[in-house]
């Protein structure tokens, strides 16, 4: 495993539309374990390939009652309820914004040796798995925020 360069915001493979898995190669395995790597140094709960400079629907993401996740090719195939909370991202640092989300999502997917994998989540899991799915889209939380913090409001978070 190696950690990998998580890109910034005016990197352009963040803004561009990742391609689909379709070759399940040593690659691929690779560029999983370095993404799991570099989400947990950077205290990450989820990374999306495009964010180490891979144009690729792949992600990863924690899940604190079982480890970390990984879905190829992952999709949104049912979401419910709305609720809006503040994000952040690796892509994005010292940037914060409220962000509506759904509150329930059902998502599938490919593992990493090429099965189907169907998951429900809900609250903080499924946010993740939106703001993840989003960057595979090209799309960063900021362009689905309603409003940025400022430093004020930040810091005033943080004391909470």
């Amino acid at each position: 495993m190696a950690l990998r360069r998580i890109r910034r915001r005016d990197d352009f493979v963040l803004r561009k539309k990742a391609a689909k898995i379709n070759r399940f190669t040593p690659g691929l395995l690779q560029l999983l374990d370095d993404m799991a790597e570099t989400m947990g140094q950077a205290e990450g709960a989820g990374l999306a390939a495009p964010q180490v400079g891979i144009s690729k629907r792949a992600i990863v993401f924690q899940n604190n009652n079982s480890g970390i996740f990984e879905l190829v090719n992952p999709e949104i195939i049912m979401s419910k309820g709305n609720v809006t909370d503040i994000e952040g991202c690796l892509s994005l640092p010292g940037i914060y914004g409220e962000v509506p989300r759904a509150e329930h999502v059902q998502v599938i997917g490919l593992n990493r040796e090429g099965g189907e994998v169907q998951l429900e989540a809900q609250g903080f899991l499924a946010r993740v798995l939106q703001h993840e799915i989003d960057h595979l889209e090209g799309i960063l939380f900021i362009d689905r925020a309603t409003h940025l913090l400022t430093p004020d409001e930040l810091e005033k978070l943080r004391k909470k």
